[in-house]
């Protein structure tokens, strides 16, 4: 299956680090081969990369870990296809517009049988069920809120509700976000790490790359990062329990 990787920060953060390796296992260190994506929130746009390239030869995947973009928050993929062919319009994250700000949706898994009803303006560009799954949930949001974004603990609920239908179908391991909060629901497999005062060196697995936040970092800033396989040898992370839907704000997860 795919990999997933978020970063939501208190401050704008580059993701250059986690990337990186994150990057290598798109066909380096791990099969998923088949495309890979990023989207940064800045405001109230979004940079958007995709590629049908594996990561580990893509040259655009070269350019982010070259150029510290910095955001609060990001979502990436690595994807290994279940269904749909290997083709730009495929790669995740995909964007959407809903309540006049963008959403950025990324998954892992396998949804069997899933067919819905899709009636209106939010439909599939390409054929994988992650794109039609995420139609579906911005379709019921707007059909349960109509034109107005409603209070986090009311959407929380919502997204929970959807993402327990959506589990019935088979693995649903998924990453949203607004750009101002970060959802993240586990199926089978996640994990998080909050960096923040003090920080220490990290080690990542997959590269022979460490770093010393100590050295990059105020000690004002927090970071969260939330993945399907921990990045990095010599932290602790924490993983997620099935069927949890974890929401971050500002680098910590929100009760």
């Amino acid at each position: 299956m795919c990999q997933l990787l978020a970063m939501n920060c208190n401050v704008p953060t580059d993701i250059v680090f986690s990337f990186t390796g994150f990057a290598t296992r798109g066909g380096g260190t791990d099969h998923h081969a088949d495309g890979w994506g990023i989207a940064f929130f800045e405001g109230a746009g979004v940079r958007h990369f995709v590629d049908h390239e594996a990561a580990i030869r893509s040259p655009i995947a070269d350019l982010i870990r070259k150029y510290p973009i910095k955001s609060k928050n990001v979502i990436a993929h690595i994807r290994k296809a279940t269904q749909g062919r290997v083709a730009l319009e495929n790669c995740h994250p995909f964007v959407r517009e809903l309540w006049g700000r963008y959403f950025v949706f990324a998954h892992n898994g396998d949804l069997k049988g899933f067919a819905p009803q899709l009636d209106g303006p939010f439909q599939p560009v390409g054929t994988t069920d992650s794109e039609a799954a995420f139609c579906y949930i911005l379709q019921e949001l707007r059909r349960r809120f109509d034109d107005a974004l409603p209070m986090l603990p009311q959407l929380r609920e919502a997204i929970a509700e959807l993402c327990a239908e959506l589990s019935a179908y088979g693995t649903f391991n998924m990453m949203l976000s607004d750009g101002s909060v970060m959802f993240a629901h586990c199926s089978t497999n996640l994990h998080y790490i909050v960096r923040q005062y003090p920080f220490t060196q990290a080690a990542l697995s997959d590269e022979d790359l460490s770093v010393d936040f100590s050295e990059v970092t105020t000690p004002n800033d927090r970071v969260a990062v939330i993945v399907t396989e921990p990045l990095t040898s010599n932290e602790i992370w924490t993983p997620f329990r099935e069927g949890e839907l974890k929401v971050f704000i500002d680098g910590l997860p929100v009760e």
